[in-house]
């Protein structure tokens, strides 16, 4: 489990293939801190197990289902990654409830300045549009971040500061990239709660129907 904000943004050293996936090495430092085999580490919201490490960084694997299901195949020596290690119980949790189970992948429509702002605007897959809603939390490459806005049906606008720009990827983006989404944990236990098992809009037996704000 993570929370959504980054400790520290890493560089990819090298990507070779691996079976049906890839191995990866990427250089970090601070998410070094305490590291041992088998620890969790989200990679751009991506959560994968250390395989490896030493002082300068660490390794991972992704096997082929999780290269289509996100932009890790995108990934190339030189990029830069957000890096989370997973939460500590007993600590703040700065963000929200973040699994680091990607649901799709976005691309990004629009970036705007504005004054010390930044407004970005990103397509929604199906599965993560149906629990967002406005002034929800919504994980953009690993990132909390809250809806600013749902300008139009199937895009999502989130509103970046300049602590943000400074200490994560998103600064970097621009429209056409891909990025890795993962819907708000809560209102996808909600949407399974409201429906029935197998999926579908008909609510569950002996409940009355419930619609959340922003569907």
């Amino acid at each position: 489990m993570f929370t959504g904000i980054v400790e520290e943004v890493g560089t990819v050293g090298s990507v070779r293939e691996a079976g049906n996936g890839v191995e990866m090495t990427l250089q970090a430092r601070t998410v070094l801190e305490g590291v041992a085999l088998g620890d969790s580490i989200a990679n751009d919201g991506v959560c994968l197990t250390v395989t490896a490490f030493d002082d300068e960084g660490f390794t991972v694997q992704a096997v082929g289902t999780t290269l289509e299901r996100t932009t890790l195949g995108e990934f190339r020596p030189g990029r830069r990654v957000n890096l989370e290690r997973a939460v500590a119980l007993g600590t703040r949790l700065g963000g929200h409830l973040v699994q680091g189970h990607v649901d799709g992948v976005g691309r990004v429509t629009a970036v705007e300045p504005r004054e010390e702002l930044v407004l970005i605007d990103f397509e929604l897959p199906d599965e993560v549009d149906e629990v967002t809603v406005l002034h929800g939390s919504i994980t953009l490459n690993g990132v909390s971040l809250t809806v600013n806005d749902l300008p139009r049906p199937g895009v999502c606008q989130v509103s970046i500061i300049p602590y943000t720009r400074e200490h994560t990827n998103l600064g970097g983006l621009r429209p056409g990239d891909a990025v890795n989404l993962e819907g708000d944990l809560i209102g996808k236990y909600v949407r399974r709660l409201v429906t029935r098992r197998g999926g579908g809009d008909a609510p569950v037996e002996g409940m009355d129907p419930i619609r959340l704000p922003g569907y």
